[in-house]
């Protein structure tokens, strides 16, 4: 299999959907952006940075909004320079890898749109509410851009789940996920007067759909799941299965989460019955 023929099975074929979300952003990142250089360079003219600001990212301005419709979508796949994409990616990269293997890969791909629908509510909803922003008018002329908020449902998501799940820092050492998303909230919520407000409101919102996302979850209400069963047709036939076995809400056996855990790193989360699921749900709820 060729470096290509790798590449698309990946994005493509791949039962994660980490990859095919990296590889649009970075695809669309590379279009408009080399489009951009080139017009540039030849023609010198920006008429490719004007018309994808002003009908790709997402305005705040109510008035302008409804005749852009399609704009809280594109914006989530659009990024303002390098490094921009970069860490949104890696980030990504990195929580959706953890996301996967314990919550499985049917729910990233909803999980990505949620986080930047929600965050780019918040930001639309307080740019035209708060006295700091309507003061000056600042939603006739901010746009929003960035994946940061749809990656910011997904770190969430994980930490929310996985609590004190631990990872190792560079120059840092071991750090377990609450204590991180903790730090990138604090520092979000410090942002949110600065010069990239509109992008930290929108990093806060898809981090709350994170969080309620999971709890939600853990209550029996995928939200994901339901959306897409719209859009499937229902079967003729229906099969009732009664369950004997029963549900305990106790607290699982230690030995009993790392066995589970142990199959999870050979076989991935997909290959757990919905018994061990539901020990897992049960472990992460009385998590401190």
């Amino acid at each position: 299999m060729t470096a290509w023929e790798n590449l698309q099975y990946k994005m493509l074929r791949s039962d994660s959907k980490i990859p095919m979300l990296i590889g649009i952003n970075i695809i669309v990142f590379l279009l408009v952006n080399i489009a951009s250089i080139l017009e540039t360079l030849v023609f010198r003219t920006h008429n490719i940075d004007f018309f994808s600001d002003k009908y790709l990212l997402l305005t705040a301005n109510l008035h302008e909004l409804p005749l852009r419709f399609w704009t809280p979508v594109t914006y989530m796949f659009m990024h303002a320079g390098p490094l921009h994409i970069l860490f949104n990616m890696l980030m990504l990269y990195w929580f959706g890898q953890i996301f996967e293997d314990f919550l499985g890969k049917k729910r990233t791909l909803g999980l990505y749109f949620l986080g930047g629908l929600a965050g780019g509510a918040l930001y639309i909803l307080c740019y035209n509410t708060l006295p700091f922003f309507t003061h000056d008018n600042a939603a006739a002329t901010s746009t929003l851009v960035g994946a940061s908020a749809s990656v910011m449902a997904v770190i969430v998501a994980t930490a929310t789940q996985l609590p004190n799940y631990t990872i190792s820092i560079i120059f840092i050492g071991p750090v377990k996920l609450k204590w991180l998303v903790l730090f990138f909230l604090i520092l979000d919520f410090l942002g949110t007067a600065g010069p990239n407000a509109g992008g930290e409101i929108a990093h806060l919102g898809g981090a709350l759909i994170g969080f309620v996302y999971i709890k939600q979850l853990q209550k029996g209400n995928d939200w994901i799941a339901r959306i897409s069963g719209i859009f499937k047709a229902k079967p003729k036939l229906k099969v009732v299965s009664k369950n004997s076995s029963g549900k305990s809400d106790g607290k699982p056996r230690q030995e009993e989460i790392d066995l589970i855990l142990d199959k999870i790193s050979q076989s991935g989360y997909d290959s757990l019955s919905k018994q061990e699921k539901e020990v897992l749900f049960r472990a992460s709820s009385n998590e401190g």
